[in-house]
């Protein structure tokens, strides 16, 4: 007996695993009960800043950054602390009472508080960073805003976000923050003769828009690894104008004998038609 299957129903074959379960965009660092936990983005643009926070009128023995680095403030609260994603110090030894590695920054321990704080904004951290949501509730720690503002005095306060790529700045001005302005695309910082801005480019092998900083005039400051690249290409630069220096001598030198030869037949040309060249004038 033949049996017709064409009206068998046939199954779809299995999805493979990897485009049915979650995916890093279904379970993100943040945690809603500690919003604000470091991915990649985190590491990487804190550690530019690290490696190029270097203030040209401050001796670089006394210039100091950290990045997810507990920052205490109050001191009838104690366990009281704010997190900044990075934060520069001036006037402050890179080592705690210069012999120790920081485990935290405690402002009443130190000679001075953080010159300017940097926050990367992601959506579970925004209203806390920028103060949008001002309604301390008794015995509970202030907002981030507050502590920068009106506690720590911090005169430079800066917000960026990697979503939208927007740069915001506030400058303490008379006890509270005023927003800046940008000049040529950076935030100036006469007091450090420095300016932060965004560049394109990439680090650590990674192309996107960077938050960088800049000398007051404007000049990139090199991270490391950028000054070792700039040195070899400087380095090669020297030798291949070492070889065309070398090269044109040695074509020179060529041209030399070449119309010395010309002039020496030329002499004996001139001899053999009975003429002195030694007497021509």
């Amino acid at each position: 007996m033949t049996y017709n299957t064409s009206y068998i129903p046939q199954s779809d074959p299995p999805r493979p695993p990897w485009e049915t379960l979650p995916t890093m965009y279904d379970l993100p660092s943040d945690n809603p009960e500690e919003p604000g936990l470091p991915d990649d983005f985190h590491f990487l643009q804190p550690l530019l800043l690290y490696l190029t926070f270097q203030p040209t009128n401050w001796n670089p023995e006394l210039v100091y950054s950290a990045a997810d680095l507990n920052l205490y403030y109050d001191l009838q609260h104690p366990l009281w602390y704010k997190r900044p994603d990075w934060f520069g110090v001036v006037g402050v030894q890179k080592l705690y009472k210069g012999h120790d590695l920081r485990l935290s920054y405690v402002n009443w321990q130190e000679p001075a508080n953080p010159f300017v704080v940097v926050e990367l904004l992601s959506p579970g951290t925004e209203d806390e960073d920028l103060g949008t949501n001002r309604e301390s509730a008794a015995n509970k720690p202030p907002s981030k805003w507050e502590v920068y503002e009106q506690i720590l005095r911090i005169p430079y306060y800066v917000v960026f976000s990697r979503y939208t790529n927007e740069l915001r700045a506030f400058q303490l001005v008379g006890g509270h923050y005023e927003a800046m302005t940008l000049t040529d695309g950076r935030l100036l910082m006469p007091e450090i003769d420095l300016s932060l801005g965004l560049w394109q480019g990439s680090f650590r092998d990674i192309e996107r828009l960077w938050l960088r900083w800049f000398t007051l005039a404007g000049k990139l400051i090199c991270e490391p690894t950028e000054e070792t690249a700039a040195a070899t290409e400087r380095v090669i630069l020297a030798e291949q104008e070492a070889i065309e220096a070398k090269q044109e001598a040695i074509e020179a030198k060529q041209e030399a004998t070449e119309a010395k030869r010309k002039a020496e037949k030329l002499a004996e040309r001139l001899r053999q038609l009975g003429v002195n060249p030694d007497e021509l004038g």
